[in-house]
């Protein structure tokens, strides 16, 4: 066996995992299960070490071992961990068990994961069938996360963020399978990056998700950062979607994340002296044309945040987009929103919104994204890219401040067999285009106030760049020549074929 595992090698352990749930349960369900039980076996795994690391620099001295495992940034208590789990497995009793250690887990945690489990229960009989399935579903699952090559100790994976990619690659993998309830918990992560590299987030910085899904989205933004000086928050309404997010940012070392189980639009959690508090950054990818939004109380909203109209009842994008820019802070904070192109461009209650954030001079960026990017829809997206801190039309004196730059990145891409995938020299050129805030032929274009107002503020990519590539002239008289040609060629190899025929008696 190699001192190091690969991600792949866990990969392969893990996914072969899910066979014990696949055609019984739905995946959008069992993939609780599944990244619940590589939680406990993470940190199960690294407790051991730790506690063999302190044994051993302490010679055996077992108070001196439990203070130091105490002071560790994570607890294990006694019982709760996989080995234990693992040697109960023939128990008639096996999904409570596990239940019970998640509840001690939680009880020792509860600053980093208060509520994290309520959500996901190993001795459900709708989820996981009767007691005899329920317990050989149980049963197996455990084997297979006792595969000896899954051994997810510090000294095997090194330094690596080994379980918070492999926690991605199962997310995305789920996200595949669950179809339209992907867009729930899931952004791919080259769109995540996208994002991230154009927001720039810089030290010090308060980021937001307020429809952070599984974190994904979240964790891009803050790894952009450089260093781990920034602070994170976010807020999510479904609730086992809410315990991933809160078990995925512990993977990746963001224990002081909050994130907030609530309905963003119409009961926000993230509060500050009866205000919404305000972020430097703030992402997300709300879920498209939301229908039921909360319309019926949005003119009454007690954070005035739909000032500039009520968006449909139908549909919800801009409810999102207007809280979004409302949590921005005032004079510098930049919003990045990922939407569907009818955003762009319908009008009713939405033109008259989309107007008014034109007027504001706060919309810096539109940019078209390839179709069948992102799990469940296959329809293309855009980013919009707001900025808090551009002046008023009136006062703008940069390029940048003066137009809104408009890219059209919809026919660069990787083409896959069900999703397609921004490369990476889709992103470089994005961002180069979008940092340098230049004009390129049928890829960019800068427009000005004026344009947008001629436009009666539609926003659609293709209104202001051109991706028509002119077809060269077609030279009739050497076509009809070349074709002559061709016709006395064949002929002659007509009249020689005639010949062997002949010869040959045919």
């Amino acid at each position: 066996m190699s001192s190091h595992i690969s991600n792949n090698e866990i990969n392969e352990v893990v996914w072969r995992a899910c066979d014990t749930f696949r055609g019984a349960v739905d995946p959008s369900e069992y993939k609780n299960y599944i990244l619940t039980m590589l939680f406990i076996k993470y940190t199960s795994d690294l407790w051991k070490e730790k506690k063999a690391d302190f044994e051993k620099k302490y010679k055996g001295d077992s108070s001196r071992v439990e203070r130091a495992l105490s002071r560790e940034r994570f607890q294990v208590p006694i019982g709760s961990d996989f080995d234990t789990l693992y040697s109960k497995r023939d128990k008639t009793n096996i999904g409570a068990i596990i239940n019970n250690a998640l509840e001690k887990i939680e009880d020792a945690n509860k600053e980093k994961l208060e509520n994290v489990f309520r959500n996901i229960d190993f001795n459900s009989e709708p989820a996981l069938g009767q007691t005899t399935e329920r317990n050989r579903r149980l049963k197996n699952l455990l084997k297979d996360f006792a595969d000896k090559r899954l051994d997810l100790r510090p000294s095997r994976i090194g330094n690596r963020d080994v379980i918070g990619d492999v926690y991605e690659y199962l997310i995305g993998r789920f996200a595949a399978g669950a179809g339209k309830k992907a867009g729930e918990f899931y952004t791919p992560p080259e769109v995540s990056t996208l994002l991230a590299r154009l927001l720039s987030p810089k030290e010090g910085d308060r980021i937001c998700d307020p429809a952070c899904g599984s974190g994904s989205l979240l964790i891009k933004v803050a790894n952009e950062v450089g260093s781990k000086n920034y602070a994170l928050f976010g807020q999510e309404s479904n609730g086992s979607t809410w315990s991933l997010c809160r078990m995925n940012m512990f993977l990746h070392s963001k224990d002081s994340a909050r994130i907030e189980w609530c309905d963003t639009l119409n009961n926000p959690k993230l509060i500050e002296d009866d205000e919404l508090m305000r972020f430097n950054i703030v992402v997300a990818y709300p879920p498209f044309s939301l229908d039921k939004w909360g319309h019926e109380n949005a003119s009454s909203d007690r954070f005035n945040r739909f000032w500039r109209g009520v968006p449909p009842k139908s549909r919800g994008d801009y409810a999102f987009i207007s809280h979004m820019v409302e949590l921005a802070l005032k004079d510098e904070g930049k919003i990045g929103v990922i939407v569907p192109h009818g955003v762009l461009f319908r009008g009713g209650a939405e033109g008259v919104i989309r107007k008014k954030f034109i007027e504001e001079n706060i919309l810096e960026a539109v940019i078209g994204l390839p179709a069948q990017l992102f799990y469940g829809t296959g329809i293309p997206a855009a980013i919009l890219i707001f900025n808090k801190g551009r002046k008023a039309w009136k006062k703008a004196s940069s390029k940048r401040d003066k137009h809104i730059l408009f890219i059209d990145a919809s026919r660069e891409f990787e083409d896959g067999k069900k999703q397609n995938h921004l490369r990476e020299q889709d992103m470089t050129k994005i961002t180069e285009i979008f940092q340098k805030y230049a004009k390129i032929d049928r890829y960019s274009h800068l427009a000005t106030f004026k344009e947008v107002e001629e436009a009666e503020f539609n926003l659609n990519i293709p209104r202001y760049v051109d991706t028509y590539i002119e077809e060269p002239d077609v030279d009739i008289p050497a076509i009809q020549k070349e074709i002559e040609q061709t016709e006395i060629a064949l002929a002659e190899t007509q009249k020689e074929l005639n010949k062997y025929l002949e010869e040959l008696g045919l």
